[in-house]
Formats: C-alpha cells, sequence, structure tokens
C-alpha cells in the first residue's frame, strides 16, 4: 500500500460486525478468566493488555499504523514527543554514557541533552551540519550509544545527511535515531536512509489539529543487537523483567520491548488512549495535509524572498537554499511547512510584525491545520545564552512561520501586510 492508503487503513482491523471505526478503549485495566492468561501476558508471550499504562487496544492501533508508514519492526506511543524521546535514550543510556547530537535542534531536546541529561550522568557531545564525518568520528567512544538528529533542524531548517553519517554508525556500531516530526513519513523514511530508531513528537502533524499531545518511538526492522558489544542490555538477561533476553525473543522489536517493558512501566510516559484515538484520526488526513502545508509553504517563501524587509528565508523547497540538494534527495513530495526568515530591524521589528498579523495567530506550537508564528528567541530558546542561540541556529530576528492549509493567497497577504506595518 501507498502511504495514503496507510494513513487511512493501517492499525485498525475490523471485526465482522466491529465497529468500523476504531475504537476508543477508555479503560485503565483488562479482565482475565484465569490467572495462568494473565501471566501469559505479563511474560509477554500473549499479545493482550493488562494496565494502560503499559499498553492499550487504541495505542496499539495507533502504534501499528505508525510502524508501518514508517516501515518499522514496532512502535511504542508516548506521553508527549519529549518523552518518546527521553525514554529511547535512557533505552540505551546510563551513567557514564554519551550520545553525539546536533546542535541546531528543537530547543527543548536541546535542553534535555545539555542540561538534564547531564544531571543524570549522560553526557551529550554536540555538532553541526558542517561538521565532518573523520570530526564526527573523533567524539565516538566506547560509552557512545547513540547519534542524534532532526530530520529537519526546529527552528534551524537544517536537513540531516544520512549519506555522511550512516557510515560512521555502521563502522562503530552506533545507533542513528532521528526526529522525523517535521517531514512525517508521507515526504521522508529515515528507515529507508539507514536510520536505526525514529521518534516523532505526533502533536505535530500527526494530530495535525492541536488538539492531543503525544509521542511515539518506532524501530528499524533491520535492527540487530547480537554481537554488539555497545549494547549488553539487549543480549544478557534483564533481571527486572524475568530474565528476558530481548534480542533473543524479540528480534528486531527488541528495542520497543525493553522501553515497554523497563522505560515505560518505570517512568509511566503513556499516552492517553483518547490522545491516541484524536491522533488516529487525524492521521486519516495527513497525507493530504502534508501536500496542502508543502505548497503553501513554497508559495509563501517565494514571495518572503521578495521583501526588502527580508534579510533571508530558509526553506528547503527553494532553489538556492543551502539544504535544497539534501531536500531533493532525501524527502518525496515536498518540504513541509515550516519557514524561517529574519527579518530586518531584529527583535523590535519581529514584535511589530507578529502584533500586526491578523490571519495567523502567535502560539507555542507548530504543524498543525492553522498558520501561526513565533519568535524562538523570545519564547521557546529563552532559556539559552546568547552565544548558545548562535550555535542552535536561532539569531534573534529569526521568525518561525508554521504554514497552514488555508488558501495561500489568505496566507500571503497577511503575512505581507504585516511585514509592511513592520517597517
Amino acid at each position: 500500500m501507498k502511504e495514503g492508503t496507510k494513513c487511512v487503513q493501517e492499525g485498525y482491523k475490523p471485526s465482522n460486525g466491529g465497529p468500523r471505526v476504531l475504537p476508543l478503549y477508555q479503560s485503565t485495566t483488562f479482565a482475565y478468566d484465569t490467572p495462568e492468561q494473565l501471566a501469559q501476558v505479563f511474560d509477554l508471550k500473549d499479545p493482550g493488555f493488562m494496565y494502560s499504562r503499559l499498553g492499550n487496544p487504541t495505542c496499539d492501533a495507533l502504534e501499528k499504523k505508525v510502524a508501518a508508514l514508517e516501515g518499522g519492526a514496532a512502535a511504542i506511543t508516548a506521553s508527549s514527543g519529549m518523552s518518546a524521546i527521553l525514554m529511547a535514550v535512557t533505552n540505551v543510556c546510563s551513567a557514564g554514557d554519551n550520545i553525539i547530537s546536533y546542535a541546531k535542534i528543537y530547543g527543548g531536546t536541546f535542553n534535555l541533552f545539555n542540561v538534564t541529561l547531564r544531571r543524570l550522568g549522560i553526557e551529550c557531545r554536540f555538532i553541526d551540519a558542517e561538521t565532518s564525518a573523520e570530526d564526527i568520528e573523533k567524539l565516538i567512544d566506547d560509552r557512545t550509544r547513540l547519534i542524534y538528529g532532526e530530520s529537519i533542524a526546529n527552528p534551524g531548517m537544517d536537513i540531516f545527511d544520512y549519506e555522511k553519517v550512516v557510515p560512521v554508525c555502521r563502522k562503530h556500531g552506533v545507533l542513528l535515531m532521528i526526529d522525523n516530526t517535521l517531514t512525517t513519513p508521507v515526504l521522508h523514511r529515515p528507515f529507508e536512509w539507514g536510520a536505526d530508531v525514529v521518534v516523532h513528537s505526533t502533536t505535530k502533524y500527526m494530530d495535525g489539529h492541536a488538539s492531543s499531545l503525544g509521542g511515539i518511538v518506532v524501530c528499524s526492522d533491520k535492527l540487530d543487537f547480537t554481537g554488539n558489544a555497545r549494547y549488553p542490555m539487549f543480549t544478557t538477561p534483564d533481571a527486572s523483567y524475568h530474565g528476558m533476553v530481548y534480542q533473543t525473543a524479540c528480534g528486531s522489536a527488541a528495542f520497543v520491548v525493553k522501553i515497554r517493558a523497563q522505560m515505560l512501566r518505570d517512568m509511566g510516559c503513556c499516552m492517553s488512549p483518547f490522545n491516541a484515538y484524536l491522533t488516529n484520526m487525524g492521521m486519516e488526513t495527513m497525507h493530504l495535509r502534508m501536500k496542502a502545508h508543502s505548497e503553501n509553504a513554497l508559495a509563501l517563501a517565494k514571495a518572503l524572498k521578495e521583501q526588502d524587509n527580508v534579510e533571508w528565508v530558509r526553506y528547503p523547497g527553494l532553489e538556492g537554499d543551502p539544504m535544497h540538494a539534501l531536500a531533493e534527495k532525501y524527502f518525496d513530495g515536498g518540504c513541509s511547512g515550516m519557514i524561517t526568515f529574519g527579518i530586518k530591524g531584529g527583535r523590535a521589528a519581529a514584535n511589530k510584525f507578529m502584533k500586526a498579523l491578523k490571519l495567523a495567530r502567535i502560539v507555542t506550537h507548530i504543524a498543525d491545520v492553522r498558520t501561526c508564528v513565533l519568535h524562538p528567541a523570545t519564547t521557546t530558546h529563552r532559556q539559552l545564552s546568547d552565544e548558545e542561540l548562535v550555535k542552535a541556529g536561532v539569531p534573534d530576528n529569526l521568525i518561525r512561520v508554521s504554514v497552514g492549509i488555508e488558501d495561500k493567497e489568505d496566507i500571503i497577504q497577511d503575512m505581507l501586510a504585516a511585514l509592511a506595518a513592520a517597517r
């Protein structure tokens, strides 16, 4: 099936005479006839459900849909995109370990890696898009557990270059984890380019309507820890879960099963069934929305480039953009709906511009059907120092636009009128 059909059909198969639409299983617990049956579920020998913190039929359907779209072995939902990232990283990292990450990533993720993980004894070594493969390789030691990047960096707009990084990961047996939130599997599928783990904030384009928080982790169907000394947690018995050896018992799904058996069990970062229900409903039109977001964003980017009080515009779909060649290589059918641009006059002009908007609203969110704007230096990235802002690719004149699916003429008119008011 193609992506559009998967968006509509995957994840839930109605039984004969059953509800055609995915039901909402709003229950914390599930009943069994015998103790032996429930014991089989606890031992992961029966695919049933016991408690919604560890799994729920509505969440399970969403997990199957996203895994199918990404081409992965298995997926697990989480309460937010940040909790998905946290569980994925701590699934392989303990105190004394380290990860390598691009610096120009979402500000919340940067802070998680730069501050919170360090407090837990996990070091993050930051790189940028210009860092060579040789210099990345120099940062790897025997305690390096993964390399992390975003398919499109939020808000830096850099595109992850798999052909540079994947050979380094393979040479050293290090996992590659990609946040695919901004492109979604409709436009880009990281597993096809060598990623091992994919994470999403389902709050964004998957839900698509700014109605439900959520996150998800997906693992590749080619993931195999056999013989890889970096990850003994998958090839040795887990004393906290019946002595299970995840690689032996679960094969390519081992990464996700371990999250469910350990991280989700102990951290409790579970997605609510209601949010899974809404997200699944949103995903049924995701393939249509991603096309509209991409077309509108490209039209707006071209219009902004013509304005004399705009210093620069970043959108990978633009010819001449530094990332255009990588977008042509890695993306399929569009470059999603986020644009950044630099307004002349810095923070003061940005303030005037946003106050003059009529259609677009100022919100701390991206990737829903409505166009919205934000000034990251004073909001999402305000915890960063001036030096860190530069490293994160967030100069103080940067305005982030999440382009919605309204008529493009109305979006452009609103932006140009606000730019005129900001002169």
